[in-house]
């Protein structure tokens, strides 16, 4: 088995490298910040989590294996290693999840490929017909670049846009030497093609397919409920998400809810709902103007107060299992995010904000905070792990528990 010390290199946010032993000791400290139910269900519920080896997919499959004692399926797209690189995080990552699931004694299933296609789509409902009968869950956390439309063939790419004008905001960088820099960014605004092309690939779409094609072969449980994972964040990034292109497709996957609760209660008694979370540094928002900076700030304000993404999928859990009710706004949404968007909370960010330079951002943000969480999206920087040492890259795909 190839060993190796592997040492972080980045370009900006993003890491060329992976570290095994760091993605599978983040793993372990999420799954035991789970806290035990006060309950254990009568029977281990069957869900599916599309997008399980990262951000709050991954959160959504500890939390849920940790938490209820799922057991089911997890799908992702990640590299596997070669000689020259290691493999992505998610490969790592979902590599640890599925040995904590083993130990655990909880059957889960880990496909790797393409969830928007429609042979993935074939191979996840013939393994639930064979090993678990009925699906009784389904989170949907999928953040893509592209999609490939699977009665078309057209393939889409999702742009990061203003809607309307141009957008200029606040960003935050790093120099060559790692000195933070706050700078100022504009973007120009979205065509109405990339707003179609945006919704194409991160709107409800997707969602509504997978849910089609698990209802036509019958595989939805009674009571089936579905939960797809959404944000809306400050307005501090409005003009960048939710009132641009990403908004505009997530403003598609809240309809879409509403059209599947219907159809859901109908059909198997079930419910579909979006689940809003709290901000958190994922391999997604770092790549989004002025998020960066944002969260490092937010970081600032609240300290351990901010909520890390397993806590918030903990409670998403034990409303879709109906340990606690399930509570949502006026629009149906699951509303995670009380402790980021609280009024005070805001207030404080903003001034933070304003006052924002490359001279001061150091009081006024959390950079310690915001460099050690970009890196363990990676599996570095994280405590107890001698990066130093060789380690094992050629980890293989798990296999189920039998």
């Amino acid at each position: 088995m190839s060993e190796r010390v592997i040492t972080p290199r980045s370009r900006g946010f993003l890491f060329l490298d992976s570290h095994p032993a760091g993605c599978a000791r983040l793993v372990q400290e999420m799954w035991q910040a789970v806290p035990a139910a006060e309950e254990t269900p009568s029977s281990a519920p069957v869900a599916l989590v599309i997008g399980s080896s990262a951000g709050y997919g991954l959160a959504a499959t500890i939390a849920g294996l940790a938490r209820v004692g799922i057991r089911g399926i997890g799908v992702c797209f990640e590299k596997a290693p070669t000689e020259r690189r290691t493999a992505t995080a998610g490969w790592y990552r979902t590599a640890a999840t599925a040995e904590l699931a083993r130990k655990n004694g909880h059957e889960m299933f880990f496909l790797n490929g393409d969830a928007f296609s429609d042979a993935m789509k074939d191979e996840v409902a013939e393994l639930i017909r064979e090993r678990f009968g009925r699906l009784d869950h389904l989170v949907h956390s999928v953040a893509a670049p592209r999609r490939t439309d699977p009665d078309t063939g057209a393939t889409y790419t999702s742009a990061l846009k203003p809607i309307g004008e141009a957008y200029r905001t606040k960003t935050l960088a790093f120099d060559s030497e790692g000195a933070p820099e706050v700078k100022e960014v504009e973007t120009q605004p979205a065509t109405e093609d990339d707003i179609a092309q945006t919704v194409a690939v991160m709107g409800g779409a997707d969602w509504e397919r997978w849910i089609d094609h698990l209802a036509d072969r019958e595989l939805l449980a009674d009571g089936f409920t579905t939960a797809a994972l959404s944000y809306i964040g400050s307005p501090l990034t409005d003009g960048i998400y939710r009132q641009g292109t990403i908004g505009a497709a997530k403003s598609h996957l809240e309809a879409t809810a509403r059209t599947l609760n219907e159809r859901l209660e109908k059909l198997v008694g079930g419910r579909a709902v979006t689940s809003v979370n709290g901000a958190a540094v994922t391999q997604s928002s770092t790549a989004i103007p002025g998020i960066a900076l944002y969260a490092g700030l937010l970081r600032g304000v609240l300290g351990d107060a901010m909520v890390p993404p397993i806590a918030q999928l903990t409670g998403l859990w034990d409303q879709l299992t109906g340990a606690r009710p399930l509570d949502v706004d006026d629009d149906g949404r699951v509303r995670l995010d009380a402790w980021e968007l609280n009024s005070a909370v805001q207030a404080a960010v903003t001034e933070r904000w304003d006052t924002a330079t490359t001279e001061s951002i150091t009081r006024l943000a959390d950079l310690d905070w915001f460099h050690a969480e970009v890196q363990r999206l990676y599996g570095f920087a994280v405590p107890g792990i001698d990066y130093s040492a060789p380690t094992a890259t050629q980890v293989p795909w798990p296999d189920a528990v039998s």
